[in-house]
């Protein structure tokens, strides 16, 4: 069945080419179809296209199929094209004509462009959720480890004194950004389109505003041409804020590969969450950490895909917008996947204590050193001079012992402030509100 098919059969390979792999995605948004057929439902019902009678036939069927996706037994049909199809032609072989109504009002491409919206949306959700997971998991090792003195490097070179707190807490902090561009993409997500239809809006007197409050949006695309100018948009802004989570992960996991390594040994983990070697028997690979990395830098390459293949498209409706499906879908399972198994790492992370009285780290204490004949009236060129030549001439001595007590340093790592920042970004997501109108549309 194909909504739009009238009296001639399209010849099987290009059926096959068409529909690629759309029937097993569309499984992903089949709960959301469902939602906002319901939406659509009451509003044809209030602007008189549905009865009343009709419109309790139509909302009992999709609650009962709503149910059957929640429970894990949907499928498509053999021969049904997409989710909207199989999802009418249930409602058709139950309610007979009252089904066929449904469609009034609306084109596949803003039935779509609604689900992807409402997909998008739940995802979004499911990632703050364990991004915050993360940070928390970050926060409390900041403050566990923050007296344990870490080499910091430039250039891979060493530099300065670090501690395994600033190292833990830079990432959180970064995490906090990362969600304050995810919050941006999620205020554009959380836009209606629906009453677009084919991109031209309707003759009908639909009311969008109406759809607008029972799916939770915040706000509508008001023009019908932007709301279908917005798919792949839409997806390529979502796919940019997952990248800079991503980008996050990849760097954390590259700094544990490099500390795990032998030639560092900063941290190391228990054995059964690394793994072996088939012919050395002293191997503990960070397997994870690099296919977290691998994933993660995968995921940064998506706002790239999805902008070339929706590169000099003109406005309105084109088939290549089908295949974005394929690339965000599954980015936010391995998002989610990445973002659970660097917590249950860094849970288990070991840290090596008093890496710093090693001989080979000396040097990072040379700016101390220069920043306490500053403190003595030396000026800092002079200072500099001076302990850059008792470096050359093997003379250079250091005291181990920092104080540095300044925002944001060894000392003073402000994880409450971050905190604080973290809560604000994760409120303004404003989760509950959605959560309330859904689940009044499914009362």
């Amino acid at each position: 069945m194909k909504l739009w098919q009238k009296n001639k059969t399209a010849l099987a390979e290009v059926e096959k080419f068409t529909v690629g792999n759309d029937r097993e995605l569309d499984i992903y948004l089949a709960s959301f179809d469902v939602l906002g057929s319901i939406a659509h439902a009451k509003m044809l019902a209030a602007v008189g296209l549905l009865s009343e009678d009709e419109l309790q036939l139509l909302e009992k069927e999709f609650k009962e199929i709503y149910k059957t996706i929640k429970s894990g037994n949907f499928k498509l049909d053999d021969g049904i094209e997409d989710i909207h199809s199989q999802i009418e032609l249930m409602l058709t072989q139950k309610l007979g004509a009252v089904g066929k109504k449904i469609h009034s009002a609306r084109s596949r491409n803003d039935q779509v462009l609604v689900d992807l919206k409402l997909f998008l949306r739940a995802e979004i959700e499911r990632v703050v959720g364990n991004t915050n997971n993360l940070f928390e998991l970050l926060i409390a090792q900041s403050e566990k480890y923050k007296d344990e003195l870490l080499p910091g490097y430039t250039h891979l070179q060493l530099a300065m004194p670090s501690s395994f707190g600033l190292w833990f807490g830079a990432y959180a902090e970064s995490l906090v950004d990362d969600l304050t561009t995810l919050e941006a993409a999620y205020r554009v997500v959380n836009k209606n389109p629906l009453g677009s239809a084919a991109g031209y809006g309707s003759s009908f007197p639909i009311n969008r505003q109406m759809t607008t409050e029972l799916l939770g949006f915040d706000d509508l695309n008001y023009n019908v041409v932007y709301a279908q100018m917005g798919r792949g948009k839409t997806e390529r802004i979502v796919a940019s804020a997952l990248a800079n989570i991503a980008a996050t992960l990849s760097k954390l996991s590259m700094d544990a590969c490099l500390y795990l390594n032998q030639n560092f040994a900063f941290i190391s983990f228990p054995e059964e969450l690394t793994t072996g070697s088939s012919i050395m028997p002293h191997k503990k690979n960070p397997d994870v950490f690099e296919l977290i990395r691998s994933h993660c830098n995968r995921i940064q390459a998506l706002p790239n895909e999805i902008m070339l293949m929706t590169a000099n498209l003109p406005s309105g409706y084109h088939r290549d917008l089908q295949l974005i499906k394929e690339h965000i879908i599954p980015a936010f399972k391995n998002l989610n996947d990445c973002l659970q198994m660097a917590g249950l790492m860094i849970s288990n992370i070991r840290i090596n204590k008093d890496l710093l009285n090693d001989e080979k780290y000396k040097y990072l204490f040379s700016v101390e050193e220069v920043n306490k004949l500053v403190s003595q009236g030396v000026p800092f060129r002079d200072a500099y001079k001076q302990v850059g030549a008792s470096i050359e001439s093997g003379k250079f001595t250091h005291v181990s012992s920092i104080q540095h007590t300044h925002e944001g340093s060894i000392g003073n790592l402000c994880n409450t402030e971050i905190s604080r920042l973290m809560a604000d970004i994760t409120h303004k997501f404003n989760f509950n509100k959605v959560k309330i109108a859904l689940q009044q549309l499914l009362s």
